[in-house]
C-alpha cells in the first residue's frame, strides 16, 4: 500500500473518527472523510477533503467513496431517539457499503462492538450483529474491529462517570456491580485500524484494552483519580434509571438508557480474548485525573451542534 492511498474514514470531525483520520495522516496517507458534519471546526478541517454522507443518494453516496481504497467506518448511533434510531443506522450502514462496493472500495475496516448476537435482546448488539453479516455477505475485503468502552480525548462515558463523581452527592452502581468491562484508548483503536488496511484476509478483532475491571472498580478507579471521595453503593437498575433521568433534566441530555444498563449487567463489554491495545485505564486516568470530568460531554448536544468542535477537556 503505497503512502499516498486514499483512505476513506467516516465522522473524522466526530470521536473515533477523529482519531483515526489523525493516525492516518501521521503515517502519510491521503484522508477523505464522509461525516453528517461537513462544516463542523475541526483541528483536521483543512487536512482532510470532506465529502457529505449522502445516504439518501447512492450515486453522491458512492462518488464520494471513488479513488478510495479502503472505507474505515465508525458511523453508527447510540440510542434510539426522535432524530435518529437503530433501524435508520443500519439501513444506512447497509447503503454505505453497496456504495463502498460500487466505487471500487478494496476493503472496509468496520468497527463494530464486543459480542455482537442477531439474537441478542438488546437492539444495538443486535444491529451490531446485521451489519457484521452484511459485511460478510458482501464480498468485500474487510476487517471487523470490536471494542467494548472507549476512553481518551473527547469520550463519553468515562468522562461522564467522572463529572457524576464530582458534582453528585453518591453514585450507584447498577445491582452487585460485579460485570465486567474491558475499555480500549481511543489511540489504540485508531492503532488497530491502521494496522488491518492492509492484507486480504477477512480479520475479526476483540479491540479490547489490557485491564479488565468489575463496574464497582472501575468507578472506584475513576473516583480514586479525581480525587472524588465516595464510596459508590449498590442500586436496582430501575433506581439507577430514575437517578439518570434526574440528571438528564439537569443536561438537556440522555445518559444512559435501559438497554445500556442490560448489556453492561449482562457482561457484554467483556471477552475472553487477548488484550488489543495497550494503555492502561488506570494509568491514563490518574495522569489526566485533574481535568477528567470537569465538563459534562453530551451525546444529543454534539449530534445537535452540527459547527463546533467537541470539548476538549
Amino acid at each position: 500500500m503505497g503512502a499516498q492511498t486514499t483512505i476513506a474514514v467516516t465522522g473524522a470531525f466526530g470521536y473515533s473518527g477523529r482519531y483515526i483520520a489523525e493516525r492516518l495522516l501521521a503515517e502519510g496517507h491521503a484522508v477523505r472523510t464522509l461525516t453528517n458534519s461537513p462544516h463542523r471546526a475541526s483541528p483536521l478541517a483543512s487536512r482532510v477533503e470532506a465529502r457529505p454522507l449522502a445516504f439518501a443518494d447512492p450515486h453522491a453516496l458512492r462518488d464520494a467513496l471513488v479513488g478510495a481504497e479502503v472505507l474505515v467506518n465508525t458511523y453508527w448511533v447510540r440510542f434510539n431517539h426522535r432524530d435518529f434510531t437503530f433501524a435508520q443506522a443500519i439501513a444506512n450502514s447497509l447503503r454505505l457499503f453497496d456504495a463502498a462496493k460500487a466505487a471500487g472500495v478494496r476493503r472496509i475496516v468496520h468497527v463494530s462492538i464486543t459480542n455482537p448476537s442477531e439474537s441478542s435482546p438488546f437492539e444495538y448488539f443486535r444491529g451490531k450483529a446485521r451489519l457484521e453479516r452484511a459485511l460478510g455477505e458482501s464480498g468485500l475485503s474487510l476487517a471487523i474491529l470490536r471494542p467494548a468502552v472507549l476512553f481518551g480525548g473527547q469520550d463519553i462515558l468515562i468522562n461522564n462517570i467522572a463529572w457524576m463523581l464530582r458534582h453528585l452527592p453518591a453514585f450507584g452502581i447498577f445491582g452487585d456491580g460485579q460485570y465486567r468491562l474491558q475499555p480500549i484508548h481511543v489511540e489504540d483503536l485508531a492503532a488497530l485500524a491502521s494496522q488491518h488496511l492492509r492484507g486480504e484476509n477477512d480479520v475479526l478483532v476483540d479491540a479490547i484494552g489490557p485491564e479488565t475491571f468489575t463496574y464497582r472498580e472501575l468507578v472506584e478507579t475513576i473516583a480514586k483519580a479525581i480525587g472524588a471521595h465516595k464510596r459508590p453503593f449498590s442500586i436496582a437498575p430501575w433506581q439507577g434509571l430514575a437517578a439518570a433521568k434526574a440528571v438528564e433534566r439537569m443536561t438537556g441530555d440522555v445518559l444512559i438508557t435501559r438497554e445500556e444498563i442490560g448489556g453492561l449487567m449482562a457482561g457484554l463489554l467483556a471477552t475472553s480474548s487477548l488484550p488489543a491495545g495497550t494503555t492502561r485505564l488506570s494509568d491514563w486516568a490518574r495522569a489526566n485525573g485533574a481535568t477528567l470530568g470537569r465538563h459534562y460531554h453530551s451525546e444529543l448536544a454534539r449530534r445537535g451542534d452540527r459547527r463546533h468542535a467537541h470539548k476538549e477537556d
